[in-house]
């Protein structure tokens, strides 16, 4: 089984569409593992996968982008359903990063980072991790530098994504310098 593949269907289906699967997330986004793995199975180039292939993708990942248990499972970020995934607030390290591409940052110097189709804005612990989400989008990459500290200190909340990842409504622009 192409991990990398399943990992990115796991994301499409767990993030954006969970619909067209049949699945019908809780309000923290857990699905039944077992329904998702009838839907897998039922799309081209999935008809072999297995929980233990599932299972595979989260271990194997870098930074852990699904969260299992025994029999549900859920994604940990970049859900673009409105509503889907509630955090509990948590105090952010000093500073944080975001990658973007550099003609974005007009747009983000007068109306700060925003999460435009997810529910969140990401941030990253390191600027390596920025650069390569930022690569996603453009190959000029701009890595922002973000306050996380004194946002935090006026009130803009943030939240645990993942150990690398950092989650945010919103980032006003007075939080945000270039690296």
């Amino acid at each position: 089984m192409d991990l990398t593949r399943l990992s990115l269907q796991m994301a499409y289906v767990l993030r954006h569409t969970p619909w067209e699967y049949e699945l019908e997330p809780d309000d923290e986004g857990w699905v039944s593992l077992e329904h998702l793995l009838e839907g897998l199975l039922a799309e081209p180039g999935f008809s072999e996968v297995t929980k233990a292939d599932i299972e595979a993708v989260n271990r194997l990942s870098e930074a852990p982008r699904y969260e299992l248990t025994e029999d549900r499972i859920r994604a940990l970020y970049g859900h673009s359903l409105p509503g889907m995934l509630k955090k509990e607030r948590a105090t952010p390290p000093r500073v944080l990063y975001h990658g973007t591409s550099v003609r974005a940052l007009p747009i983000i110097r007068v109306a700060g980072l925003r999460p435009i189709r997810r529910q969140y804005v990401h941030l990253s612990i390191d600027q390596s991790t920025a650069y390569s989400v930022g690569r996603r989008k453009d190959r000029y990459v701009a890595i922002l530098k973000i306050d996380s500290e004194a946002a935090s200190a006026d009130g803009v909340p943030f939240y645990v994504g993942n150990a690398r990842t950092w989650l945010t409504d919103e980032v006003p622009s007075q939080y945000i310098g270039l690296v």
